[in-house]
């Protein structure tokens, strides 16, 4: 596969002005984003049309799976139609109600006002890959191992041995990853692993589950055609006590006879898990040496909020806006309105994310907090106004 060798430079004693990154001859400034998620997607898509020169650098070959609990809020979908995304090609599921349960099973049942849709990242980030590569957005198929800024000029290091220049440096490249280690939240440990699953089962169709279990939960949706995504966040004690992951949910994760029950009457799609160490929940700099952060590596929300998808796809959106608004103003008035704009939509519901995260997780407090949901209406109504957002 081409995957873009042309658009590499050689040498790192270059200009930016000079840094052919596209092979396209139009006016405006060059883009590298890292990281081929759906932030770095959608910003891609938007700068490209604004006309700049956009590589993105991604580690992987699409499709492929990524740990994702893939329920996505129906506030994209105003966005999604202004982009000339055809969701509905996809077949994704449509979700009207939401059923949390504490570590014994109590449940609390709700219906989502705004809803939500499940649909598989293997094929909807395959789909804005493809838009974007048919758009002229270069993507380059290998990892990016060091950034430097030095005299307004951004240089990545790959492992093919290629070397590329940009004006503007985004950083989409997830939950964690080696390019974070002068960041300061990579050195604080997390507790956390995420464990995904496809799996056939019988399963309400319009329905997002998610199930407690001591010292994680476990969300159930129904994606595209007849398959469900089941994905686990628990604590890393756990796996390092018992072994193996299948240790892990029979001995913790089957305390809860909902997960028992849709763990021993379905059929797991996957030869093995796909699996994410170390998910950090704690604050993230936007911008760290004028490199600009989006999606997961700028901020992530507890998954039990199950607006982690739609925060990506909006992050990526206003980032993208700000750097076309901001292009001919100096690098740090750029840099505030971004920060401005990312805590206005994003800071109080990260918070809440958080927050809501303590609420679950351990028998005692899921059996109260689940209690308060049922019994204390504007509870539950202030949680879910805290942490989802509204039609963009």
């Amino acid at each position: 596969m081409d995957v873009g060798v042309p658009l590499a430079i050689n040498h790192l004693q270059i200009s930016c002005p000079m840094a052919q990154i596209s092979t396209r001859k139009i006016p405006g400034q060059s883009v590298v984003i890292v990281g081929g998620g759906l932030a770095g997607l959608i910003g891609a898509i938007l700068l490209n049309r604004a006309g700049f020169a956009v590589t993105i650098v991604e580690k992987k070959q699409y499709p492929f799976h990524r740990v994702c609990g893939e329920y996505i809020s129906n506030e994209v979908l105003p966005f999604f139609k202004k982009l000339g995304v055809k969701l509905s090609e996809l077949e994704p599921s449509k979700i009207s109600r939401l059923r949390i349960s504490s570590v014994s099973g109590r449940t609390f049942d709700a219906a989502l006002d705004l809803g939500g849709f499940g649909i598989s990242r293997y094929i909807l980030d395959n789909l804005l890959y493809q838009k974007a590569s048919a758009e002229g957005v270069n993507v380059i198929f290998t990892k990016a191992n060091q950034i430097e800024f030095a005299e307004g000029c951004f240089t990545i290091n790959l492992s093919n041995n290629k070397h590329l220049a940009a004006d503007y440096l985004i950083g989409a490249y997830g939950k964690r990853s080696n390019l974070d280690k002068n960041r300061e939240f990579f050195y604080q440990r997390s507790h956390y692993i995420g464990v995904k699953y496809h799996i056939a089962t019988d399963f309400p169709i319009n329905l997002v589950q998610l199930d407690n279990f001591e010292g994680g939960y476990c969300g159930t949706v129904k994606i595209e055609g007849n398959k469900y995504n089941l994905c686990y966040l628990s604590k890393n004690e756990h796996l390092k006590k018992l072994g193996s992951i299948e240790a892990l949910e029979k001995e913790i994760l089957y305390q809860n006879p909902n997960l028992k029950r849709i763990f021993n009457h379905s059929d797991f799609l996957y030869a093995k898990p796909e699996v994410i160490n170390e998910i950090s929940f704690s604050p993230k700099p936007l911008i760290e040496n004028h490199m600009l952060f989006c999606g997961d590596a700028a901020g992530m929300i507890s998954p039990l909020c199950g607006n982690g998808m739609a925060m990506a796809i909006h992050s990526g959106k206003i980032l993208a806006e700000t750097i076309i608004e901001f292009q001919n103003a100096p690098r740090e008035t750029l840099e505030a309105a971004y920060t401005f704009r990312w805590k206005q939509l994003f800071q109080r519901r990260l918070l809440a994310g958080r927050i809501t995260q303590k609420l679950f997780g351990s028998k005692l407090i899921s059996e109260i907090a689940v209690a308060s949901l049922s019994n204390i209406k504007p509870v539950s109504n202030f949680i879910m106004k805290q942490t989802h957002g509204v039609p963009f």
